[in-house]
């Protein structure tokens, strides 16, 4: 009778792992998610801003930055999601349409699985943001911030909508449905919204060991020279562990950029890397040094 019971809780697990779970239902869940998340991590964001107040720590500048972080959102949301929306989901579309090499159905192992390599892909295309001139262009908007809250995470620049497509079309052409996928980075992208905070320390060592936790991402946005360039990591730090770009949090992190902003002007910070970048471009002698502060790493 044992062996029997069990047998049936195999079969039961096995058909929910295989069940079909349609497109819209899982467009639903992301639009949840991402509602839900942005409320408790606001609600979340008051409560640190209400511990610095009876800290006396509280500044002005620190919510001038605050609230320059939230309109990086807006304009954020202005041309991902009205520019470079449709293009955006047509070309998953696309491909997914006549170049895919096989059909994956959207099952709880697919999504799972889906999760996990759209978190491997994200290593990769924020590696890249960082490493590459082009991108550290729009990506070091996130990182000029000299404080960290919950609201960093909601600091965005021009083009940080844009570089993820090229980095995930890869699952499309696996076969996964682009709904799918684009679940699959919301999911990647929420994880890490809480992970901009101070107020909670280092987890537990097997949690750190694998996963990404605050502690983990305050040494990504630290501009001490030890930490410049780590931990990449949206859900898993276990693919910096792998490739040689983990760093653990050892000395007291100096956030922001290694040439302050010292601005909390939204205009500014929002279009300051490629302002920068421009300047290089315009004072680099020849076309392959002009061109050459694209693709090169920053600085």
């Amino acid at each position: 009778m044992i062996v029997a019971s069990a047998d049936g809780i195999g079969d039961a697990l096995m058909e929910f792992l295989n069940a079909a779970i349609p497109e819209d239902r899982i467009y639903e869940w992301e639009v949840l998610l991402d509602n839900w998340v942005f409320l408790a991590m606001s609600g979340f964001l008051l409560f640190e801003l209400v511990r610095l107040a009876l800290r006396k720590a509280l500044s002005r500048n620190l919510i001038g930055d605050t609230v320059t972080n939230f309109v990086t959102l807006i304009a954020f949301i202005g041309i991902a999601y009205v520019m470079l929306g449709a293009f955006y989901v047509g070309t998953y579309y696309f491909f997914y349409e006549y170049f895919r090499v096989m059909t994956i159905p959207i099952t709880p192992w697919s999504i799972a699985l889906c999760v996990v390599l759209a978190d491997l892909a994200y290593y990769f295309e924020h590696r890249f943001t960082h490493r590459v001139g082009i991108g550290w262009a729009t990506h070091t908007v996130h990182h000029s911030s000299p404080y960290f809250n919950i609201s960093v995470a909601y600091r965005f620049g021009p083009l940080d909508g844009f570089f993820p497509l090229f980095f995930h079309v890869p699952l499309v052409l696996a076969g996964f449905n682009p709904i799918l996928v684009l679940f699959s980075e919301v999911v990647v992208q929420v994880y890490q919204t809480p992970l901009h905070t101070e107020t909670i320390g280092k987890l537990p060592r097997p949690v750190e060991a694998v996963m990404n936790t605050p502690s983990h991402h305050r040494v990504h946005h630290g501009s001490n020279p030890c930490y410049i360039d780590k931990n990449y990591g949206g859900i898993f730090i276990v693919w910096d562990r792998l490739f040689g770009t983990f760093a653990e949090e050892r000395e007291p992190v100096v956030y922001g950029i290694t040439t302050p902003l010292n601005t909390v002007n939204p205009f500014v910070v929002f279009f300051h890397g490629f302002a920068r970048l421009g300047r290089q471009m315009w004072s680099a002698r020849g076309v392959g040094a002009k061109l050459g502060h694209l693709v090169r790493p920053p600085g």
